[in-house]
């Protein structure tokens, strides 16, 4: 890859990350499962949501692939949810590949009155 740019491809992967995350409530349910290992009525407790709600959320982030659940082999009405570390390093490495400060360029004359005529004509001849 490039370090200057993305290709349309990696930036609709980093855009369904962001959307999967971006909600303040999945962000929040997350955060209490990277600190542990969490089932249904800790994470409502915990935050104050309807349990329909934490589900819904949920079930987004696992099928994003970003926690798994396990259901209790004793009883298995409880479900456990956890981080799949695998996912979170390939987070990582995305957003801070993204948003690497490295990657800032700087203008590029491609218009206004410091144009030479050769770029002028240039951008000309690409614009038809």
């Amino acid at each position: 890859m490039d370090q200057q740019s993305y290709t349309s491809e990696q930036l609709s992967e980093l855009m369904r990350w962001l959307k999967v995350i971006c909600e303040p409530n999945r962000l929040l349910l997350l955060e209490k499962i990277i600190e542990g290992v969490q089932c249904n009525c800790e994470l409502g407790d915990s935050l104050q949501m309807a349990p329909n709600l934490i589900s819904h959320h949920l079930s987004i982030l696992r099928d994003a692939g970003l926690i798994e659940s396990e259901h209790d082999p004793v009883d298995a009405r409880w479900i456990y949810y956890s981080i799949k570390p695998g996912v979170m390093e390939l987070l990582q490495s995305l957003f801070c590949t993204y948003f690497d400060s490295s990657r800032i360029q700087p203008r590029r004359l491609t218009c206004g009155p410091h144009m030479t005529e050769e770029q002028r004509f240039s951008l000309l001849r690409m614009h038809k």
